[in-house]
This record gives structure tokens, C-alpha cells and sequence, in this order.
């Protein structure tokens, strides 16, 4: 249970590395080499898994809690926009809730492992 418990701070992380892989991975089937930019964005997550730092783990939980709440928004309008609800379409509202909510709850889990205090 120890080990479960030490290795659960690095779940966010591990999740925004996988999202910047499969983001390059869409883009670069179409894109090619423009889209190498993106695997800088899964830089500062490898490295809070290597080397953490709580100040910089809270910027990353204040930011990302900021874009979800943005995200959150924007995919609330679109729901609303959307007037024919063909099998597709609302398999890709579920799919983009997912992504959305799932991006909240990993910034939130960020900013609560980086509030954390030790006695």
C-alpha cells in the first residue's frame, strides 16, 4: 500500500505525458515535422517526475485548473450548438467530456499534492 501511495503523485503527470504523445501522434500523421513542437510540452511533466518541485507544481496546477475551467466552458457551449445528434457526434461529446473533466481532475490532484505539507 506504501508503494501505491508514492507512486499516485506521479498519475497527473503520467496523464499530460500521454495526452502531448497522442496530440503529436494526430498531428504528426498530418503534419509531419511541424509536429515535434508538441513533445516540448511534455518536457516539464517528465521532469517533475524526476526532479519535483513545489513551486513549480502548483504553476502547473493553477494553469491547468484555469484551461480546464476553459475547456469545461467551451465544451459546454458546443453541446448546446449542436442540434443533430447522429451516433458520431455524441460519441465524440462523450470522448471530449472525458478528456475535459479528466484534464479538471488531474490539475486539481497536482495542486493537492502540491499542498501537501509533511509533519
Amino acid at each position: 500500500m506504501k508503494n501505491l501511495n508514492k507512486y499516485s503523485n506521479t498519475i497527473p503527470y503520467l496523464y499530460f505525458i500521454i495526452v502531448s504523445a497522442y496530440w503529436f501522434t494526430l498531428v504528426n500523421r498530418t503534419e509531419g515535422i511541424t509536429a515535434y513542437p508538441i513533445l516540448l510540452f511534455g518536457i516539464p511533466f517528465l521532469w517533475q517526475i524526476i526532479k519535483p518541485n513545489k513551486t513549480l507544481n502548483f504553476t502547473f496546477g493553477i494553469t491547468f485548473v484555469c484551461l480546464s475551467s476553459y475547456l469545461i466552458f467551451v465544451y459546454l457551449l458546443d453541446i448546446n450548438d449542436v442540434i443533430n445528434f447522429i451516433f458520431e457526434s455524441k460519441r465524440l461529446i462523450v470522448k471530449g467530456g472525458l478528456f475535459v473533466f479528466g484534464n479538471l481532475l488531474m490539475a486539481l490532484w497536482i495542486i493537492k499534492n502540491s499542498l501537501k505539507r509533511s509533519f
